[in-house]
Parts: structure tokens; sequence; C-alpha cells
């Protein structure tokens, strides 16, 4: 089992934290506790900025902060700010160091770290992996990406608690010396080309999770995912794959196949003992899986976990059943690749609620998965007119559909429609930002919606 490593110290102050919101405020609020100058921007007014004024942070708002850098001597960026931003330009102009928040809260934490990271299924994991250790009596905090920012953390755990943490490609690609004694990489799929400008660079991003690791550290990687097969995952760390079948790569630890879960060659449990819907989720447990069986959780509390464990909200998540048909919100899946997923967890039959913000990419990698699983659908957003055309194929093949003005239209329509035996589902592979504050809002009105039909 790895043991934590040495941190590098944190460059000298006074800083500057570029982002003001949960990430960001949780930084700054961790600085200004170490007794560090800290000056905080932000482009917009994030609710609780203000409040960074009571523990003497220096607050500037509806500004772009490149006037404040020559006043610092390390910026700090939130992970939702791009490495474009004019703050951050100007910092790296000056040769100041410029850590992401994952950076920053990693190197003031010395606890084992579990890191998970892919396209789709890291809140699912990360949560699950959190309930496998808790099933064994294990201290351990689950934060990062899932919500609970990881600069939060530090002080408030016990340093023998492990940390499970979400970390999205927006952490990763400011990473420089983070090393989790566990990386987890679930799957690789376009997303957040807006952000990133192509594929490549995305996998870049996604890949330093494992770029300083050790030898005794832990690489957890999906040895079916075609684009990591032959590619050079990086690091030092020990290869333990989980695979949709036997002999997809060397290194299968966990393996899904004909409804069984197996660990290191034994059975472990049938894949319908899993409280989780869809086989993507099957494979999720198999990451899991391996990586609590890497960093040494017994096989019975591995699989107790496993069954137990019924899900995150927003990801599949059951809403209701109402005459007959079952409402599942799955507002998470905010990109093509989770929208299949979605689509391809049940037997036909589905009234599929699509659209939102475009993130970049298209939606015909969509149009099979709708063909085969879909009565109609129901586009809404931003995407729909792009939707429309490129589900083409889908429509021609007999699935109807239909541009609603909004979710509360597309909820009723789907209502009106569906019959008993069939399943409403919000599955956008779009992000959320034309309608709403983000993807919990969306799932959030989705539930209000589907209780006002009781």
């Amino acid at each position: 089992m790895a043991r934590p490593k040495h941190r590098p110290p944190l460059p000298a102050g006074p800083f500057l934290v570029v982002g003001l919101a949960r990430s960001g405020q949780a930084a700054a609020r961790l600085l200004a506790a170490r007794g560090e100058g800290v000056i905080g921007v932000d482009a917009g007014s994030p609710e609780g900025a203000e409040g960074l004024r009571q523990v003497g942070v220096e607050v500037n708002l509806d500004g772009d902060g490149s006037d404040l850098v020559g006043r610092v001597r390390c910026v700090v960026k939130s992970p939702g700010v791009p490495g474009s931003a004019p703050a951050i330009a100007a910092a790296r102009e000056r040769g100041l160091p410029v850590l992401g928040e994952l950076e920053l809260a990693w190197r003031l934490l010395s606890n084992r770290f579990v890191a998970v990271t892919g396209t789709n299924g890291k809140t699912t994991v990360s949560e699950l992996l959190g309930h496998v250790w808790r099933t064994t009596g294990e201290p351990v905090a689950v934060a990062g990406n899932v919500g609970t920012p990881l600069a939060s953390l530090v002080g408030q755990v016990p340093a023998e608690a492990t940390i499970v943490c979400e970390a999205s490609s927006f952490q990763l690609e400011d990473a420089e010396a983070f090393a989790p004694e566990c990386g987890v990489l679930l799957n690789v799929a376009a997303d957040h080309l807006d952000r990133h400008g192509s594929l490549a660079e995305y996998l870049a991003a996604k890949l330093k999770i494992f770029a300083r690791q050790a030898t005794d550290d832990v690489c957890v990687y999906n040895g079916s995912e075609p684009a990591l097969r032959g590619l050079d995952l990086g690091g030092c760390g020990r290869r333990v794959a989980f695979c949709r079948e036997p002999g997809a790569s060397e290194d299968c630890q966990a393996v899904v196949e004909r409804g069984l879960l197996e660990l290191w060659g034994e059975p472990l449990l049938e894949t319908d003992e899993l409280g989780l819907i869809g086989p993507h989720n099957a494979e999720n447990a198999a990451a899991a899986a391996a990586a609590a069986g890497a960093m040494g959780i017994g096989r019975e509390a591995i699989a107790d976990g496993l069954r137990d464990f019924a899900g995150v909200p927003h990801r599949l998540e059951r809403v209701a059943e109402l005459g007959g048909v079952l409402y599942v919100n799955d507002s998470k899946a905010t990109n093509v690749a989770a929208a299949k997923a979605a689509l391809r967890s049940f037997d036909g039959g589905v009234h599929a609620i699509l659209g939102g913000s475009l993130k970049g990419g298209g939606f015909a990698d969509l149009a099979a998965a709708v063909a085969e699983g879909c009565v109609a659908c129901y586009l809404i957003g931003d995407a729909a007119p792009e939707l429309e055309r490129d589900l083409a194929s889908a429509w021609a093949a007999g699935v109807e559909h239909r541009r609603c003005d909004g979710l509360a239209a597309a909820v009723a329509a789907a209502s009106e429609a569906a019959e008993p035996g069939e399943v409403v589902l919000l599955a956008p592979a779009c992000a959320s930002f034309d309608s709403y504050r983000d993807f919990e809002a969306r799932g959030e009105h989705f539930r209000e919606l589907v209780e006002g039909l009781r």
C-alpha cells in the first residue's frame, strides 16, 4: 500500500486568487488563515465572494485582475478560469508561479490520495469509493470536483484519512507536482473542446493524473478504452486495468463479463446486485473495485460497498414512476458519450429530453443510440437546431421529435405521450448554461416538474 509522499512547499506570497466561485473562495480562505496576504479577483460577482473581506482578503469584482499581478508573487487559478485569462497571461509573462486550487490544496494535505478523472462517471466513482471506505470503517473524505473544494479540507481531516478526489480536466491542466497514491482514469470522449481546443489537449490534461506518480503508486485505467490503447500513460505507477472483456489489456485486474464482476481473477459479485442503473455503471463499479483493492481494501468490504451504493443525484436518478411511466433525471449527462450511456441503460421505449448550451463538437455520434432506444425526443435550448440536424438519421428511422420551449414544455409533452412501461429521460448531451446556473439546477427543476405531474 502506497504511503503519503512528501509535498513541495508553496511559493512565497502574497497571492492573487483569480476566480472567486466555490474553489477560489476556499483557496482564498485557506491562504488567509495561514496569515498570507491575499488578493481575490473575479470578472463577475459570485455569491459569497464579498464575504472574503471578513477574513482579510482584498476583494476585487467585475474586473480581469491584470492590474493586480504586479502586487503579488504567486497566482492561484480557479478551475473555471482559462489559461488565456488576462491575469493568468500577465502572471506568466512576469514569470510568476501559477498554481491551480487542486495543486495548492494537495501540497498542504499530508493524506493519501485516490484521484478520479475521466469524461464521464467521475462523481459516481468518487462517491462510490468513499462509500466503500466507509463500509470498512476507514476514515475518508470525498472532495474536489464533486462540490466540496479540496482546499476546504486543509486542517479539517485527520492525517490517517484517505482523500478521494474527483479531478476534472480543468483542475488537472494546472497540476505541476500533483501525484496521487492512486490515480483513476475512467474513459475519454470529446468534451470541453471549447476550453481545450482539441481532443489531444483534453486527453493531455487528463493524463496529468499519472504524470508524477512513482513506482509505489497505482495507475488504474480503462483497458477497454480505444483512446488509451497503445498510449504511454506517463508516470511510473503500477498499471492496473479494469476491462469490459478478458484480454482487453495485459493489466486487466477487474473484468465485467456476462453479468459478472471479477476482481483479481475471482468472482466478486453479479452486476445485477449493483444498486446502479446501466452497463456503464458496471464499468464504474469495476474501476472502483480495482482502485479500492489496489489500495488495500478487502474483497468483502468492496462487494458490500458496491451492493449498498444507491447512486448520486442527477446521474440516472429515479425520480418517480407515475402511471407506469418511469421518470429518470440524468442532468449530469452533459456530453454525447454520457447521453449515449444513459439511453443504452434502458431496453427501448425512451422519451428523451435533449438540449441545452453547446460545448463544442456535434451530435452525430448520438444518432444510433437515439434510433435504437427512443420513441421520441424533445429538443430544448440553444442546441435544438444542431440536434435536429445531426440526428436526422434517427428521425428517418422513425423516432418522433419536436422542439420545445424549455424543460417544462418538454416534460409536459413527454408525459402526455409516454405509455406505461416507457421512460421519460432527461439526458441533455449539453451543458445547462443557456437556462440554468448549472446541471444541478436543471436536474432540480426536472424533479419539481415531475412532482407536479402527481
